[in-house]
This record gives C-alpha cells, sequence and structure tokens, in this order.
C-alpha cells in the first residue's frame, strides 16, 4: 500500500498540521545527568519496513497518541518523537532502561492484535528491529534532536519539518526562535547520522 500521506491533498495535510499544533504537547528542556538514568535514542521499525502505521491518517494520529501515553509513566523528558507509516524515533530521559522497552513491548503486542484484527490478518508479525542508543553528549543529544526532526524530510515524505504533522516538530519550533532552531542544526550536523540503520525506503 502507497503510504497515505502522499495522497492526501493539500487542504488534508493542513488540517493534521493544525491538529498536531492544538495537542500542544509539553516540550522538555535538555537533560541533566542523574545517578541511575540516561537519555536514549529509542526506535524501531515495522516488519520488512511494510507502512502498518502508515494504514491511515487516523492510525497514524492514534498511534503517536499511545505511543507518547505508553512512554510518559517511564520517562523523566521526552525530548524530541517522530513517527513515520513503517518506523518511529523517541529521544526520551528514563530512570530505567528496561522499564522504557518493556513498556513499548507491551505497546507493540496490544498494537500489533488491534491492527491484525481491523485488517483481518491472523498472526501477521508487525514490529521488528528494535534499537536503543545512549546520548554520549551534548553533542550527540543535539544532533539526534535535528535528525530525528529532520527524519521526514530524509525519507522524502516532506520538503520541511514544520510540513509533518506526526512528531514534535512544533512543540520545538515553539520552544526555540527561528534564528535559535536554524543555529542548532548549522552547530549539530547530521552528517552520517543513521546510515546503514536507518537508509531512506527506496
Amino acid at each position: 500500500m502507497a503510504y497515505v500521506w502522499r495522497r492526501l491533498t493539500p487542504e488534508e495535510r493542513a488540517l493534521l498540521l493544525e491538529g498536531r499544533k492544538q495537542h500542544s504537547y509539553p516540550w522538555h528542556s535538555p537533560p541533566h545527568a542523574y545517578r541511575g538514568r540516561g537519555t536514549y535514542h529509542l526506535t524501531a521499525a515495522c516488519f520488512n519496513h511494510s507502512p502498518h502505521v502508515g494504514f491511515s491518517p487516523e492510525r497514524m494520529r492514534k498511534f503517536c497518541d499511545a505511543l507518547l501515553t505508553a512512554i510518559k509513566p517511564v520517562c523523566t523528558g521526552i525530548h524530541a518523537w517522530c513517527v513515520l507509516p513503517n518506523h518511529y524515533h523517541l529521544l526520551a530521559s528514563v530512570s530505567d532502561l528496561r522499564s522504557a522497552t518493556w513498556a513499548l513491548g507491551k505497546l507493540h503486542g496490544r498494537i500489533s492484535r488491534a491492527w491484525n484484527k481491523q485488517e483481518n490478518i491472523q498472526y501477521r508479525q508487525v514490529w521488528c528491529a528494535a534499537a536503543d542508543r545512549s546520548m554520549r553528549s551534548d553533542r550527540h543529544f543535539w544532533a539526534t534532536i535535528n535528525y530525528i526532526h529532520n527524519n521526514p524530510v530524509r525519507h522524502g515524505y516532506v520538503h520541511l519539518w514544520q510540513e509533518w504533522p506526526y512528531s514534535s516538530v512544533h512543540e520545538f519550533l515553539a520552544a526555540y526562535s527561528h534564528e535559535e532552531a536554524v543555529r542548532i542544526w548549522r552547530e549539530y550536523p547530521l552528517g552520517d547520522y543513521g546510515k546503514g540503520w536507518d537508509e531512506p525506503d527506496l
């Protein structure tokens, strides 16, 4: 199935973007180091990179809400996130990585059962390839924020960050001035970030 976003009219895209802006999830500032806690780039992809999340705009929207609802109780801060038709990215500070990955695993199982029932498909594997990467420095942290917000552009869904409705980019741009966002982008370039494990879809 072709990705739904590419089939939407400009008016439908504008409505989705406005809905994300009105949702207004809280923005968190960069983390401080505390013993026993860590900040991680958490990501998971659909099996065979199939666009199960992108089945419909409604599914995309509901999955965003479900993802944030699942991770918030085990987080001390959500710094950036982005949901795409076949994978997602989170940058979050957690007090216990096991609790975070367990919460995401439970979400994957629950969502898989619901989607398979909705599409009348039994025993289909929906998720795979979950990964976590610890932030090693402030530079790694800010480059990861840039990477997550740039992901829809990287994969060819939109031309500008703010055109994608399923991410924290709107909270980010509301928290920082345009000039500051440009400075962060230039000061913390992506380089080869994601090469080999998050290549653009063909």
